[in-house]
């Protein structure tokens, strides 16, 4: 809970950093834009005092000049391939990124859909979009991508290409998803714009791994371990140590696509103006780290929730051992373990005190509170109540009545065909807010459902995806033991 990081300073640090680099290239950048702009929660876990929004709030700072292309790949759409995190398709999410941004009133240039070769369902969607009145551009795939550089960077290469016109000084090249070819729309348009006499030039923005923390830093470790699925791995850039004879860390695919990157810069504008990975990008996240002990304690919980919520999947889809193993060796390099939070260990004591289901969660004061699994409540519903009960100071006295929740698990069995009667934990808040009709104490402690963003919770066993959604949308970390209550094939 104590704050490591200065938003504020990033920011301005971030914004400022961005203008030179758009000055060193004559008044136009096309930047890369990777991870999450609006919704950056693993950002503000591993960096605490990091605002999961602060990448757009640095880019609303330059809203006047700023230009937004959004890209897309046409397999990508045709695999209906979804964000894990909000559960949507690419496309579905392409068009919620250009609803936030009109709303924050930037400026959206169009949509590139890249990889394109007459894919059915990619179609459909150009097809959507013109119906929008949205400009869609169409990129193709290139014979010899990435080392043939002289095809690459040819008319039969990158000119191919639709070209995107642009009017503001910073082009941001965002997507859904990695994979969607920001980086290659990037340097299609400076093809195009070199082709015009127009100067500009490529940056990356990245927020992980941070390039002037150590390799083994534990937020560095962190972002291997949210990344474990993509195998990517933290390295000390080579290129920068041989040009500046300074240590940096990079990661794996940047510094082994970087010789062929600067081949096409060299090819597109006569030379390269980075001579390494690390000049590419644009990040100052390092020098807004303002208590290095608080932002590693958060970097090395993270990797422990990483590691419970990777061992889950493999319960429930049997793959991902390799993951799990790649893991375990993270947390022998950051020095932790699995019981480094104290959530865990109540959790655990709690079912075996109780032979039931249980849940713990340390609350911002760092009390730890628990909950079982009842006749009425499930595990989760049962310590959200407890915790809000612990914040609002009304000790043990019921705030639902059983005449409240004993009509919704009548609903649930008989009209609905639940076989479970007990209320999940987005139920049980509703049954809390109509009983703070005739309770004054039910009507305080649901004012206390802010406070739970940011704690750390823990269950004994793997909760419902109900549960689970529910307590992500109140801010809160679930962990979960790698198993299920009942022994069944069949887990809903």
């Amino acid at each position: 809970m104590r704050i490591g990081f200065d938003n504020d300073k990033y920011i301005a640090l971030q914004a400022e950093h961005i203008r030179n680099r758009i000055d060193q290239f004559g008044g136009k950048l096309y930047l890369e834009f990777g991870g999450k702009l609006f919704d950056d929660y693993h950002a503000a876990r591993v960096l605490p005092g990091f605002e999961p929004d602060a990448k757009i709030r640095m880019l609303k700072s330059l809203v006047d000049d700023v230009e937004i292309i959004i890209v897309i790949n046409a397999n990508d759409i045709e695999k209906s391939k979804q964000r894990g995190d909000l559960g949507i398709t690419y496309d579905e999410d392409l068009l919620r990124l250009m609803d936030n941004f009109r709303s924050m009133g930037f400026l959206v240039g169009g949509v590139v859909v890249t990889h394109y070769a007459n894919q059915p369902d990619a179609d459909a969607f150009r097809r959507r979009l013109d119906g929008l009145g949205i400009k869609c551009h169409l990129h193709y795939p290139i014979a010899g991508y990435p080392y043939d550089i002289d095809h690459i960077v040819s008319d039969e290469g990158y000119g191919k290409n639709e070209y995107i016109e642009t009017s503001r000084p910073l082009v941001v090249v965002t997507a859904p998803g990695p994979g969607s070819g920001k980086m290659a729309t990037c340097l299609s348009q400076l093809y195009h714009e070199h082709k015009r006499g127009v100067a500009a030039g490529y940056a990356k923005y990245e927020t992980f791994p941070v390039w002037n923390l150590p390799l083994k830093h534990p937020v560095n470790i962190a972002y291997e371990a949210a990344t474990v699925d993509l195998d990517d791995v933290n390295t000390i850039d080579p290129f920068h140590l041989e040009a500046y004879g300074e240590t940096t860390v990079n990661y794996n695919r940047d510094v082994e696509i970087f010789p062929v990157l600067k081949a096409m810069l060299e090819k597109i504008s006569g030379e390269s103006p980075y001579k390494s990975p690390t000049d590419m990008g644009v990040n100052m996240a390092g020098y807004a780290i303002v208590d290095e002990e608080a932002v590693c304690d958060a970097a090395k919980m993270e990797i422990v929730r990483r590691y419970f919520q990777t061992a889950v999947d493999a319960k429930r889809t049997g793959t991902g051992e390799e993951q799990i193993e790649k893991l375990e060796l993270l947390m022998n390099q950051a020095g932790v373990n699995s019981s480094l939070s104290p959530a865990r260990s109540a959790a655990l004591l709690k079912e075996e005190m109780t032979g039931a289901p249980a849940g713990a969660m340390v609350l911002p004061g760092g009390k730890v509170v628990t909950g079982k699994t009842s006749t009425l409540l499930g595990a989760a519903s049962s310590l959200m109540i407890n915790a809000l009960k612990e914040l609002g100071g009304t000790g043990d006295i019921d705030v639902i009545s059983d005449s409240v929740i004993e009509p919704i698990c009548h609903l649930k069995t008989e009209h609905l065909n639940h076989k479970n009667p007990r209320l999940h934990s987005d139920e049980t808040l509703i049954a809390l807010s109509i009983s703070s009709v005739t309770n004054p104490l039910a009507a305080e402690i649901i004012e206390h459902t802010g406070e739970l963003r940011g704690c750390d919770a823990f269950f004994s066993v793997i909760i419902s995806s109900t549960d689970e959604k529910l307590y992500r949308t109140l801010g809160i970390n679930v962990c979960c033991e790698p198993k299920y209550e009942q022994h069944r094939y069949y887990h809903k």
